[in-house]
């Protein structure tokens, strides 16, 4: 299993119980497949860096997870066709380089 890193916004019109809902069903598609998470951090809502569609606010939550591609496929599925989603971003954590030699050339 590879490590990635998740970051979704959601609309700041949510509540504290249904943007919690959302976290936990997000957090059962990871684990209903067999992926591990590793972190999950609620940042909680802050101002956008520029307005996307009518939103100037978000809820940001970070996950750190191990898992397959099947997870990254229904993840991106669901934060696609999921109304409350702004944005969502999903990339490897390679995490911290351990030495000098292991850096990538610049």
């Amino acid at each position: 299993m590879r490590k990635y890193e998740c970051v979704f916004i959601l609309e700041p019109s949510l509540g504290e119980t249904e943007a919690n809902n959302h976290i936990d069903r997000f957090a059962e598609i990871i684990t209903s497949r067999s992926g591990l998470i590793d972190k999950k951090d609620i940042w909680g809502k802050r101002r956008l860096a520029y307005a996307i569609d009518k939103y100037v606010e978000g809820i940001y939550i970070l996950f750190k997870f191990s898992g397959n591609n099947e997870i990254l496929d229904e993840l991106k599925r669901v934060f696609r066709y999921d109304a409350v989603i702004i944005r969502y971003m999903i990339v490897l954590d390679d995490g911290p380089f351990s030495s000098e030699e292991e850096k990538p050339e610049e």
